[in-house]
């Protein structure tokens, strides 16, 4: 990946040669215009960005948020009482062989209407080693399949559903961390929604594929056990390294990524250290179908 221009309000390094950038230089609490117009120029352009040594209060983590667009809240998960757009994170040092939040690659809640446009997550507490995130490119992962395989996937709608984490889902006995407050019986999550399988960004007219492993249940007009095989050819093919980067947590860090077109997977694997994490959340759009 090569910059379009130089970046001059912050020092920026490519993660990897798929996507994500690492910045630094710069104070999130106090960006003037100039700058945060660069910032949404470096989040168009590398879908990831990790940013090192903020020092950010939860009002102005939300101010922050708020500049990419309106906040949205998730169902099913439990927000802060006193900072109703944060979810709190957290997994304890004593919560050992249980799931975390985001623990499979997912694109955030693409089960609602207009799924969320991206999120920012700020570390407050992190494992001396582990606990790393995972992206992938769904731009690449499109554009690296084959002209027929376009040809076919282009109309094609799947349906998307929240039931995993509702009704029939997630079990009451499965053992989480007890910080992530799941909510059941939401039958506007539970319900099935219809999306584009390759998504169109508007501006750019770049597609991604729009498919991911949690939520997407089968392609519209097919069974489950009719839809299994091209999904899970197309689940397996959009995380190949060559797709990814990898994130390292430092305290302090933020983390902003564009879950239109980039995947995402919470490694879990620093049981017998805490991890406290906040994250916002940013509206999104419904998503416009390639065809």
């Amino acid at each position: 990946m090569t910059q379009t221009q130089p970046y001059t309000r912050f020092e920026l390094r490519p993660m990897a040669g798929a996507l994500g950038a690492d910045i630094s230089g710069i104070d999130l609490a106090s960006l003037d215009d100039a700058a945060f117009a660069e910032l949404q120029r470096a989040f168009a352009e590398y879908l990831v960005l990790h940013i090192h040594d903020q020092h950010l209060t939860p009002e102005q983590h939300v101010a922050l948020t708020l500049r990419f667009g309106p906040t949205t809240r998730s169902p099913y998960i439990k927000h802060m009482d006193e900072h109703p757009d944060i979810i709190a994170v957290l997994k304890e040092a004593d919560e050992a062989r249980i799931s975390t939040f985001g623990n499979a690659w997912h694109s955030d809640f693409s089960f609602l209407e207009e799924p969320p446009l991206g999120s920012l997550l700020y570390a407050r507490e992190v494992p001396s080693h582990g606990g790393d995130t995972l992206f992938a490119n769904m731009y690449l992962a499109y554009e690296a399949l084959s002209d027929g395989m376009k040809r076919m996937l282009d109309p094609l709608k799947a349906i998307h559903t929240g039931k995993p984490y509702g009704v029939g889902g997630v079990s009451a006995d499965l053992r989480v961390s007890r910080s992530i407050g799941i909510e059941r019986n939401r039958p506007e999550a539970d319900r099935e929604i219809a999306h584009p399988i390759v998504r169109l960004d508007p501006v750019t007219g770049r597609k991604a594929l729009f498919v991911n492993s949690i939520y997407t249940t089968r392609i519209e007009g097919m069974t489950e056990a009719e839809s299994r095989p091209l999904l899970s050819f197309l689940f397996g093919h959009a995380v190949q390294p060559e797709f990814t980067c990898r994130l390292r947590w430092r305290t302090h860090d933020l983390a902003i990524w564009d879950n239109r077109c980039a995947m995402h997977y919470a490694v879990n694997d620093y049981d017998g250290q805490r991890r406290l994490m906040h994250r916002t959340t940013v509206a999104g759009e419904r998503p416009l179908g390639a065809a």
